[in-house]
């Protein structure tokens, strides 16, 4: 519920912050982008899947050239391997029971809300850092192109929360075009999202456990509603 409430609170001051004087000190703005993701620990490599990222936010400028942003987004993460060989099991009469493909999703969808501290270069470039509460309210996982129907969001599969660190850093595009922003994050899981223990898909026998954790990099664009060009240097 008190996620929810955030989320009507950001969204209000993206939409209201145009007003006038209101818009004089917060600055608010809407984001749509795409997120590459994996899961570390789930020995899957490389960033295969694809996943929205989009929201509001809602910018506090500080002192000098700090400021402050809290966003809510809805934003999916998770990990992906396509299938890469065909295995039929059968039993003891020759009856296939099961098919492994090595194929493995995981689609994990969170309302987030990040909070950073940012710093702004002559109004072109904005670094910041900061961190995020994100709350899991959608799960689907697949092994070998086949729905595990005992992981959802109430078998406590996957920690329903996860908190992240947060780099970001922003550019103008244009400036003729003051409003657009061109966005890159990286995200990292400050503690694990699910402890899985692994076996010999073969033997049955353990190898090892291992604790997994969502690593982001994040491509967004930006629209600053009431965003001011830099004043031309005097000749």
């Amino acid at each position: 519920m008190k996620l929810v409430l955030y989320i009507f609170l950001i969204a209000f001051l993206a939409i209201f912050s145009e007003q006038k004087g209101f818009g004089q000190r917060i600055k608010g703005a809407v984001i749509f982008g795409g997120n590459l993701t994996q899961v570390d620990g789930d020995n899957i490599y490389g960033f295969k899947k694809w996943g929205l990222n989009a929201g509001a936010a809602a910018i506090v400028p500080i002192k000098s050239n700090f400021s402050f942003t809290l966003e809510t987004i809805y934003n999916q993460k998770g990990s992906k391997q396509k299938a890469w060989y065909y295995e039929e099991v059968t039993d003891t009469s020759g009856n296939v029971i099961d098919v492994r493909t090595g194929q493995y999703k995981v689609k994990l969808d969170y309302l987030e809300v990040p909070f950073l501290v940012q710093y702004t270069d002559k109004k072109i470039i904005t670094a910041g850092v900061g961190f995020s509460y994100g709350r899991l309210v959608n799960i689907k996982e697949y092994q070998h192109d086949t729905l595990v129907p005992t992981t959802t969001l109430n078998s406590d599969t996957y920690n329903r929360n996860d908190w992240n660190v947060i780099a970001d850093l922003q550019f103008r595009i244009h400036k003729n075009f003051p409003k657009f922003k061109f966005n890159i994050r990286y995200a990292y899981s400050m503690s694990s999202i699910r402890t899985r223990d692994y076996y010999n898909q073969y033997s049955g026998e353990y190898i090892n456990t291992r604790k997994q954790y969502n690593n982001v990099i994040t491509f967004r664009l930006i629209y600053v509603f009431n965003e001011q060009p830099p004043l031309d240097n005097p000749r």
